[in-house]
């Protein structure tokens, strides 16, 4: 059964934040090369009510109870599932009741149904939004995103100009680089020049960190890295490059399989950050064992390193 929340989770750019996965797996408008979680199973672009707004409240409440008591934080409750969060209809009024909890709320979108005036509605009642901006051009994006096949980048992108005129909250980008599909001079170029129009805090230039859905994936060159974040930096009045491992501080609730299990069904641990948490826990490493042995669990070597992913059954 899936997990509605998990964490709180390090990020590197909204501290300990409690994830919301209010889409089931794995349902997304894209099919982007380098997602974490794996290829799309079922590609979908019309919104519908995809969980209880009542159940999300009640699944917050209590892990935000059950970490509290364990002396762990949450700075941020963030709609980050393993699809695209905009699809369900019920987000607007999911994050209305999340408000009683008085933490910022968070959403990062892939982008895709911005056009839509129901989306923008419900995205403008968030404190924090990302979204996605790999390409605008036509054919890089396609190769990079993989589409749903109704979905039309000038839309898109006028979705994105029309929300950030009217968004009150902090606005960010984020751009994926992928070696030989956007890490050229003219890409970086026509990303820049059309996030300089938006009102945005910060312009964010991610590379693969994490397995990624296409083992031909590949991280730029570091000089190319370089070159990109000096195009962005000479025209935007903030840009971060995120690089590097957002550590390991990933919050116990108290039971060590279910937390496991939530986390890794949207974000794949590496070795190092489970063996610290089970620690944190009081579990033995015999619990992974049990997992992957009785196949609820994968790893995944990736740079040089191990990554665990919880097996979803449409996986």
């Amino acid at each position: 059964m899936q997990s509605i929340v998990f964490g709180p989770i390090p990020s590197r750019r909204l501290g300990q934040s409690l994830g919301v996965n209010n889409i089931p797996p794995k349902v997304c408008s894209y099919s982007c090369v380098y997602c974490q979680i794996g290829r799309t199973n079922l590609l979908r672009i019309d919104r519908a009510p995809l969980y209880s707004p009542s159940a999300i409240l009640k699944a917050v409440h209590d892990k935000i109870k059950a970490v509290t008591a364990r002396g762990e934080k949450t700075d941020y409750i963030t709609f980050v599932p393993d699809g695209e969060p905009t699809l369900d209809s019920n987000l607007g009024h999911g994050i209305d009741l999340l408000r009683k909890f008085n933490r910022k709320i968070a959403v990062i979108t892939n982008a895709s149904l911005i056009s839509l005036k129901s989306v923008r509605n419900d995205l403008a009642k968030a404190d924090w939004v990302s979204l996605k901006i790999d390409s605008v051009n036509e054919e890089t994006w396609r190769k990079i995103n993989r589409p749903h096949s109704r979905l039309q980048l000038p839309d898109i992108l006028e979705g994105i100009r029309e929300f950030s005129r009217t968004f009150n909250g902090e606005l960010v980008t984020e751009t994926m680089i992928i070696a030989g599909l956007n890490d050229t001079e003219e890409e970086a170029d026509k990303i820049s020049d059309f996030i300089k129009y938006l009102r945005h805090a910060s312009a964010y230039i991610l590379v693969p960190t994490r397995p990624p859905a296409e083992s031909n994936v590949r991280m730029p060159d570091e000089n190319i890295l370089t070159n990109i974040y000096n195009i962005f930096q000479e025209k935007l009045p903030k840009v971060e490059l995120l690089i590097g491992y957002e550590g390991n501080t990933f919050a116990s609730s108290g039971n060590a399989e279910d937390d496991i299990l939530s986390i890794t069904a949207v974000h794949p641990m590496r070795e190092d950050a489970v063996r610290a948490f089970l620690k944190k826990s009081g579990a033995e490493w015999s619990l992974m064992e049990k997992l992957i042995e009785n196949d609820i669990l994968i790893k995944i070597p990736y740079q040089g390193k191990n990554y665990y992913l919880r097996k979803l059954r449409e996986r």
